[in-house]
């Protein structure tokens, strides 16, 4: 790690966005992993893990698109403060009912769907506007890494704790933690003095143009499109392992909430370790180079942990597959932000978000099923196969940046 990638905290305003949302996505993560191991417990069936997830990230498939509209529309700052208001509600309402015995799996469904459509404007508008808290163009790659960095210590950090409180105090502690992180990020981003910009889209443009423009930017740009389809396999097919875990924990490990906590943490660990070597790479010609040996190791990795049954290897070898798929987003990410031009950049994220956090839930719901037939352990097998199988696809791609960077 190298003190190039702090230079970006030199921004005031990107300080302020990133300490605001360290706290907020700790809580996210604590409520995420609190709900699909009350879900889990409750029902038994990794299908209805599935569904779970898929209420909350399936929103963003439909309206992601949208979402970037917005973000090339108005003031982003304006549209985060929003969608994290009606989040911090969401929060507040799952905290009381659950604490209530409220414990319906179809109300925890209900309102975690409510959050899916809240995120299906936030996330293009809020990565869309790392751009703008970065005045320094040279910084831009390092901010969008270190963002990703974030994303990943709270997925290590968030699930671990959860684990414990949830084993010590229950789930609500963890929906209420989540309910009260929000009143950092909130306080942020009233903080944050964003220069006045011209907008990049005119607000009486029809909708349906701009998405169509949007579209055929994305498709005809072969650096993107690409991107966004490797992106879009990898989180339909493969990411979507971490859907079986709770399996892992409560059947093969005979553990509890804490199990399920540890084997998220590790995942995470992997994930924060894969990003920080990211934002360190001052030459971005190399990260697609090191997606393809990232995801090399996770489908390695998948095959060998799929019969693992000691807990300690089990987590080493999360903390490998976390290292290798959680790279894929802040890698393509990164490259998608930097190629596409500012007036293109809500849409294009819009785009970004549907093939990953759209595709998500999408696999999810399928592994549940597939997990079901022909059993968890194999179904990660199958998906650490897949894996390879889509490295091997891309393997021209990634060939013909590497002969293009000597």
């Amino acid at each position: 790690m190298t003190p190039y990638v702090f230079r970006v905290f030199s921004s005031r305003n990107y300080s302020y966005f990133f300490f605001g949302q360290i706290i907020s996505r700790m809580g996210t993560w604590m409520q995420r992993t609190a709900v699909i191991w009350v879900v889990y417990t409750i029902t038994h069936s990794l299908l209805m893990v599935g569904i779970a997830t898929f209420a909350e990230q399936f929103p963003s498939f439909f309206l992601s698109p949208a979402g970037g509209i917005t973000a090339d529309k108005y003031d982003r700052n304006k549209i985060v403060i929003v969608t994290q208001i009606v989040s911090a509600v969401q929060a507040v309402l799952l905290t009381v009912l659950y604490c209530f015995g409220w414990h319906s799996i179809w109300l925890i469904l209900f309102l975690s769907l409510i959050l899916g459509v809240a995120n299906a404007f936030d996330i293009p508008a809020r990565q869309a506007m790392v751009n703008d808290l970065v005045a320094n163009p040279d910084l831009l790659p390092g901010a969008i890494a270190m963002n990703s960095s974030l994303n990943n210590f709270t997925r290590l950090a968030g699930p671990a704790l959860a684990g414990i409180v949830m084993a010590a105090y229950g789930a609500t502690a963890c929906f209420a933690a989540n309910a009260i992180s929000f009143i950092a990020v909130i306080y942020c981003l009233f903080k944050l003095k964003i220069p006045k910009h011209g907008e990049t889209m005119t607000r009486n443009k029809n909708s349906w143009k701009n998405f169509n423009d949007g579209l055929k930017y994305t498709l005809n740009n072969k650096e993107i499109g690409r991107t966004l389809l490797l992106a879009a396999l990898v989180s339909f097919l493969v990411i979507t392992y971490n859907t079986l875990q709770p399996y892992f924990a409560h059947d093969v490990f005979s553990g509890n909430a804490a199990t399920f906590g540890y084997i998220n943490g590790s995942t995470g660990l992997g994930a924060l370790i894969s990003t920080l070597v990211i934002a360190s790479q001052k030459n971005g010609s190399k990260l697609k180079g090191m997606l393809f040996f990232n995801l090399i190791l996770l489908g390695v990795g998948l095959i060998v942990m799929s019969y693992v049954h000691i807990l300690y290897l089990y987590l080493i070898m999360s903390l490998i597959c976390g290292f290798g798929a959680m790279s894929t987003m802040p890698i393509c990410n990164t490259i998608v932000q930097t190629v596409s031009s500012p007036e293109m950049r809500g849409r294009v994220v819009g785009f970004f978000a549907m093939a990953t956090m759209g595709m998500i839930p999408l696999g999810s719901l399928v592994m549940g099923w597939l997990a079901k037939i022909i059993g968890p352990q194999n179904c990660q097998f199958t998906q650490g196969i897949v894996c390879l199988i889509i490295v091997a696809s891309f393997f021209r791609f990634i060939k013909r940046e590497r002969q293009s960077s000597i």
